[in-house]
């Protein structure tokens, strides 16, 4: 099958999103399908506002029909609702073609946090860009049963997997060996939507890291000196960074799914977050949820590692790519 994947969130990027259709085009190509992404490094770009760091596509629409033309794919699927999801769906508006999108980002949520302005005006404009699909995918019972409350339609199971080999828990535990334990560890985005403030603000005992960077990095810096920031980290050095640690902290509660939920309990470190959309799908047995973020952070240290990773083995990338690829919808019906 020829697929191509239509997405504002692409390398060099460095999120749950990017990760997913890295390792779902990965998957599927082993399987022997032609799977091409269209991401904005592709195009003229611009800084998003407010997060410097994401370029986004600057009026991608007459080089993106040409790349689709040329592409002739089979099977389309949208996964941004960005400069060039938007472009892609005029695109398949205009010439009859069908297609898929999937739901990744509390958007929303998100606009609202950095601009004021009410959810309710995004949520619309959100219903409108996916209900003209074929099918929207979304990760989690919990986000199908918004998606569903808020009038979305053709709303379509695809969960999502781990490195299990990559991620592991055996292997040395020595990551933060100069810190006062137990470790308390974040790891993502330092972004406002992320609320890592209300981790940084609770009273533990022993040490706090982050690892990631974002544009709320300095000003979280400055207001927390006893953090230890330490930048991004990747692959072996990031999975490193989960074993040492003794909790991982999840406080956002704007997440759809979580990637890092799975890697860290991969990694045998229990999961302390609070029982909203993502971590409430996505944690079980592997840790503790709690609206007391304080209380789930110290009664994790009492989680089995053991039980963690079990929880983690539910997930992998192969279903996870199976998945999506029977959903996806031919171009022409």
């Amino acid at each position: 099958m020829r697929v191509v994947i239509v997405t504002d969130a692409w390398r060099p990027q460095v999120n749950g999103v990017v990760r997913t259709l890295e390792r779902v085009m990965q998957e599927m190509q082993a399987l022997g399908d032609s799977v091409e992404v269209i991401g904005p490094d592709r195009f003229r770009s611009f800084p998003m506002p407010g997060y410097a760091d994401i370029r986004l596509a600057f009026l991608p629409r007459a080089r993106l029909a040409a790349m689709l033309d040329a592409a002739r794919p089979e099977a389309l699927h949208i996964a941004t609702e960005g400069p060039l999801g938007l472009a892609a769906r005029a695109l398949c508006r205009e010439r009859g073609w069908r297609f898929t999108t999937s739901f990744h980002t509390r958007f929303a949520e998100y606009v609202s946090a950095r601009t004021g302005l009410p959810p309710r005006w995004i949520w619309a404009w959100l219903r409108r860009f996916h209900n003209a699909g074929q099918g929207v995918f979304a990760a989690t019972p919990s986000l199908r049963e918004e998606l569903a409350a808020r009038g979305f339609r053709r709303i379509l199971p695809w969960s999502r997997g781990v490195d299990l080999a990559l991620f592991s828990d055996q292997g040395p535990r020595d990551a933060w060996a100069g810190l006062p334990r137990p470790v308390f560890l974040y790891a993502g985005r330092v972004a406002v939507e992320k609320n890592i403030g209300a981790f940084l603000a609770l009273e533990l005992p022993g040490s706090k890291v982050v690892v990631g960077d974002g544009p709320q990095r300095a000003a979280l810096q400055l207001a927390h000196p006893s953090v230890h920031f330490a930048g991004w980290r990747h692959g072996a050095a990031l999975a490193d960074a989960y074993r040492g640690a003794d909790v991982f902290v999840f406080p956002s509660r704007t997440d759809t799914f979580g990637l890092v939920l799975l890697e860290a309990m991969a990694c045998g470190t229990p999961v302390a977050a609070y029982p909203v959309m993502g971590p409430k799908d996505v944690v079980g047995p592997g840790g503790v949820l709690d609206e007391d973020l304080r209380r789930a952070s110290l009664a994790a240290l009492e989680v089995p590692r053991t039980r963690a990773r079990a929880q983690a083995e539910r997930f992998s990338w192969p279903a996870c790519a199976e998945t999506f690829r029977s959903q996806l919808v031919p171009m022409l019906g």
